[in-house]
């Protein structure tokens, strides 16, 4: 292995010169409300000798990012949606300004084992999808501009002219394991020609449908480093590439642990001496009895309730103010904390355990609020470029607070929002007119970003199952009717084999002419050069 000839002298020169590189990039108008928790000399050190491959992605995201902008400076949004398919996306780009790759349609469709959204997949499942589409536009791209320059320019105003290159935003789930994982999935996402990911705060293997529980939620602090991990990787690679920070919190029932002081005040404990849940449920178990109904007739006798919500419920009025006075002197309490002042105040003692209604898995429960993904999502959010509060139910509240009270704090912030399938717009009190004008209302307080995740299953799977019994049921006739013959009259033609200019049939012949010395650009008669 040869010896590199470079003299100390000129290493630091090169290091000191990628140093203020860094710094430079950092206040651009792109990355200035970025706040690291590392220098740039350190992000200097941990870069290879040559630059690393993120320039689709620095022009990917440089894109994005210049279109939320404008959706905000104009009070509008972006609606998308989820696919895995790069024959839908060129679809797409004929209304979409960006492509959504989420990870649950991933794991049903793009995996050797398909199942439900456990993010149980490998963890290089969703960048791979995220490669396979970009390349698919990058030809679409190709394509097209080899066509239109086939043609004289003053024919090209006729023609069309997509714009194929949409941005990518896609799933990076909990970051799949160890910090290390999370910044090869990073890598493995900019590699890919990705604009934004977005990374959570849900405990790994720890998503459950069927049982009547809800999710579970890591402490703050491990989210901030998974968030950490992923903006040090891009930094690393000098991408441009987005962070969306999605906080899971809202309707999350547990927490792994109790390791930030931040979470405490949503921890819930036992203020009944009971015995713990996991024997109540071991015995029930061995009873044969309904674990669901023992569990909850535990929740019952235990009384559960937050720390200050048992100090309310043994104190006068006068020492809950005084408690409360006190708790207020610092933005987070630890637990042990909040004892000590409620021993100090409160005469009655304040009966307070959250030990014993732990999980079979050591998970802690949990009372979400709006106030606690506001607290995650301002602790995140200078992390990350945009943020984005995954709510269960479409409660217009909640939705209002959320976003108003992190505007408060960042008045510019960009926010992003999902319509899961199955939202409830009724029940949630909501009318008809009021579902019509929803995302264009939500766009005034800064959600420029909104997607419907699961349409590749929902709405793919219902157009499928729809002509699959026309087909079986007419044949070709009921084909003829229903999509050849509207689908070749349409102007122009609907895109598909017959129509040459977008199966690449004319890109094709370009290479062959190209390769035969044949020229295969009209300028027009106006531009014609003369041939010497």
């Amino acid at each position: 292995m040869p010896k590199l000839q470079v003299s100390a002298q000129d290493e630091q020169k090169a290091f000191e010169a990628e140093v203020a590189t860094i710094e430079k990039q950092w206040s651009s108008s792109r990355q200035s409300h970025l706040k690291r928790p590392y220098d740039a000399q350190t992000i200097a050190a941990l870069r290879n000798t040559i630059p690393a491959q993120s320039s689709s992605s620095s022009t990917q995201a440089v894109k994005l990012w210049n279109q939320l902008q404008e959706h905000n400076k104009n009070g509008t949004t972006e609606l998308t949606f989820g696919t895995t398919d790069p024959v839908a996306v060129s679809q797409m780009a004929k209304h979409q300004q960006t492509v959504y790759v989420s990870g649950a349609l991933c794991g049903f469709s793009e995996v050797a084992i398909p199942g439900m959204d456990h993010a149980d997949y490998p963890w290089d499942t969703v960048p791979k999808v995220v490669a396979k589409i970009f390349k698919s536009q990058l030809w679409h791209d190709q394509r097209q501009k080899q066509f239109r320059l086939r043609h004289p320019v003053e024919e090209r105003d006729g023609l069309e002219n997509w714009d194929y290159l949409a941005p990518i935003v896609a799933d990076g789930d909990m970051g799949f394991g160890s910090l290390t994982s999370t910044m090869k999935m990073a890598k493995e996402f900019v590699e890919a020609g990705v604009a934004m990911i977005h990374i959570d705060d849900l405990a790994i293997g720890m998503k459950k449908f069927t049982i009547g529980q809800g999710r579970t939620v890591v402490p703050t602090s491990e989210y901030l480093d998974r968030l950490t991990a992923v903006r040090m990787q891009f930094d690393i690679m000098g991408t441009e590439t987005l962070l969306l920070c999605r906080c899971d919190t809202d309707h999350s029932e547990f927490i792994t642990s109790v390791a930030d002081e931040r979470d405490h005040e949503y921890v819930l404990g036992a203020t009944k001496d009971v015995e713990p849940l996991q024997k109540c449920l071991a015995q029930a178990q061995a009873e044969s009895k309904d674990l669901k109904a023992a569990r909850e007739d535990w929740k019952k006798r235990a009384s559960l309730k937050t720390f200050d919500e048992a100090v309310e419920a043994v104190a006068t009025k006068e020492e809950l103010e005084s408690y409360k006075s006190e708790i207020l002197q610092e933005k987070f309490r630890s637990l042990s904390t909040r004892r000590k002042i409620a021993q100090k105040i409160v005469k009655q003692e304040v009966v307070f355990d959250w030990e014993l209604p732990r999980s079979s898995m050591g998970q802690y429960m949990f009372k979400s609020s709006v106030k606690a993904v506001v607290e995650r999502a301002l602790a995140a959010a200078t992390l990350g470029d945009v943020t984005w509060a995954r709510m269960d139910s479409p409660v217009w509240k909640d939705i209002v607070e959320f976003h108003t009270e992190i505007r408060k704090v960042f008045p510019d912030r960009l926010f992003a929002f999902g319509y899961t399938g199955d939202y409830d717009f009724g029940k949630a009190g909501f009318s008809d007119e009021q579902v019509k004008t929803l995302p264009w209302d939500l766009a005034k307080m800064g959600i420029v970003w909104q997607v419907q995740p699961i349409w590749s299953l929902q709405g793919l799977n219902l157009v499928t199952e729809q002509f699959a019994k026309l087909w079986q049921e007419e044949g070709i006739a009921g084909y003829l009717r229903t999509v050849q013959g509207p689908a070749l009259s349409t102007k122009p033609m609907t895109d598909g084999f017959e129509k040459l200019s977008y199966c690449g049939g004319y890109l094709a012949d370009a290479f062959f002419e190209t390769v035969a010395g044949e020229t295969i650009v009209e300028k027009g008669k106006a531009l014609n050069f003369q041939r010497h």
